[in-house]
């Protein structure tokens, strides 16, 4: 029992257990009952599941300030935190912190949600068979998210100067978003998918929802292992992510390089990804402005690493950063509907 109330990565173990054990109550939720039987998923029903994510994911900052405001916090990596005096003061900076990133990762895969659909048109994969690639590599993104965190929390902790590496990757990363904001993904020349075409039995056609089936071998006439497009679907949309991933965890880290409020924005900000793509992949383009807002808010993220140290005595105040963060993507949101309702508008009269 002892082992449970162990500080890890400056939470205890149980807390990170109970974390675990909720996300995986809202899988198991999710495929089990809502999607039990491969379907189309409608706008009705993708907008309720979007609503019921978002709903979870802002709740935990519920459990984010009862969880601070109980335990001392004050071995927390995060100088915020651990500066506190009171524990109210403590909880709701925690809270801050745990909802900018929650919104920039949430923002973020908005960005994520354009390149899975060209994707699933490249194979041409139907909508009932979305749903089942996008639930597997959401399994792989927790892991990979995971191991990526982990790592980057060991990184902070042991080399100060790891953070300013992530401030200058996420300022290149917003100028090269603004620069290159209309280029689009060459998916057919994408090296991966050469790699595996070359190196795996690949089956014409898609065989309902599987990624592998046995069939025989032209060659030989014996029953084999083939690979099916919407398994070679599933892994593009892993690399997807993984792309994401070295844009988004040096984002999170900028903010707080408290683990667990890293770890914690990132999965309920991904958890909602499925409803999210199935709500918005076929209005993406009327956000077309937010990827503005986005690559500002990454600039603004890196640069107030080095504005901390010159003018904020170490660090940024929680609430200017959310502030901040959640103006600039909303005016992003609003202006991109501005300028995009004449087409939205011709779109509904044909």
């Amino acid at each position: 029992m002892d082992f449970l109330f162990t500080a890890w990565l400056g939470m205890p173990v149980w807390i990170w257990l109970a974390f675990i054990a909720v996300v995986l109550a809202i899988l198991a939720f999710d495929l089990g009952v809502m999607n039990r039987e491969a379907h189309e998923i409608g706008v009705r029903e993708c907008l309720n599941m979007s609503a019921l994510y978002i709903g979870l994911g802002l709740a935990w900052a519920g459990a984010v300030y009862w969880i601070y405001y109980t335990y001392s916090g004050t071995s927390s990596v995060d100088p915020q935190i651990a500066a506190a005096t009171e524990p109210g003061e403590r909880a709701w900076t925690a809270v801050q912190l745990y909802t900018t990133g929650y919104l920039v990762e949430k923002t973020l895969a908005l960005d994520n949600v354009f390149i899975i659909s060209m994707i699933f048109t490249y194979f041409a994969v139907p909508r009932e068979y979305q749903h089942r690639v996008l639930f597997w590599g959401i399994l792989g993104v927790i892991v990979l998210r995971a191991v990526m965190i982990g790592l980057g929390a060991a990184l902070v902790m042991e080399f100060a100067w790891v953070m300013y590496l992530f401030a200058v990757i996420l300022i290149a990363t917003g100028v090269k978003m603004i620069v290159m904001m209309d280029s689009k993904p060459d998916i057919e020349n994408n090296p991966v998918l050469k790699f595996l075409r070359k190196r795996l039995r690949v089956t014409e056609q898609l065989h309902g929802q599987a990624f592998l089936v046995r069939q025989p071998d032209p060659r030989t006439g014996k029953t084999v292992l083939w690979a099916t497009p919407l398994f070679l679907c599933l892994v593009l949309v892993e690399i997807a992510d993984l792309v994401f991933a070295i844009d988004s965890v040096p984002a999170i880290f900028a903010i707080t390089p408290d683990a667990f409020i890293v770890y914690t924005s990132n999965i309920f900000a991904i958890l909602g990804l499925r409803a999210l793509y199935f709500a918005l992949a076929a209005v993406v383009h009327r956000f077309h402005y937010l990827k503005y807002a986005l690559a500002i808010v990454l600039i603004f993220i890196g640069a107030k690493i080095f504005l901390g140290d010159w003018l904020f005595d170490g660090k940024v105040p929680a609430a200017l950063s959310l502030s901040v963060t959640a103006g600039l993507l909303a005016g992003g949101i609003l202006f991109s509907l501005w300028k995009t309702r004449r087409g939205a508008a011709n779109t509904e009269e044909r």
